[in-house]
């Protein structure tokens, strides 16, 4: 079994300013606003998933997509990626103590959304 290595933490020379062109903190923020990013988080708060259950569960999602946002994810530290020695290969995405935290807000926002979504005009 192996998983992802942990990677060198961001050094912060002046405080986080989100509004600020140069803050490493935009990257984050551009990660999680992304709508799939958002919702592979989601999918993967009742615990661990195969790539083929995550594409089941985040219905449109392409796997060329999916890949992407879960390498994205993954680099964030968000998620691990556990490759388990098995014919055929096992892999399982799973939330970090990161990601965890990560997906309070987003779930408060989703919640948000689905309560509201009536609110706003229709799109067609």
């Amino acid at each position: 079994m192996t998983t992802s290595p942990a990677r060198p933490r961001v050094a912060l020379s002046a405080p986080s300013d989100v509004y600020a062109a140069q803050c490493p903190c935009r990257s984050v923020l551009d990660l999680l606003a992304d709508k799939w990013s958002a919702l592979v988080l989601g999918a993967l708060e009742d615990g661990p998933l195969r790539f083929g259950a995550l594409r089941r569960r985040l219905e449109g999602i392409s796997p060329k997509v999916l890949t992407a946002v879960l390498r994205r994810l993954e680099d964030h530290e968000l998620i691990t990626r556990t490759v388990y020695p098995a014919v055929p290969l096992h892999v399982e995405y799973a939330l970090t103590a990161l990601g965890r935290d990560a997906c309070v807000p987003l779930a408060a926002l989703r919640r948000w959304v689905e309560e509201n979504i009536e609110r706003f005009p229709a799109r067609g």
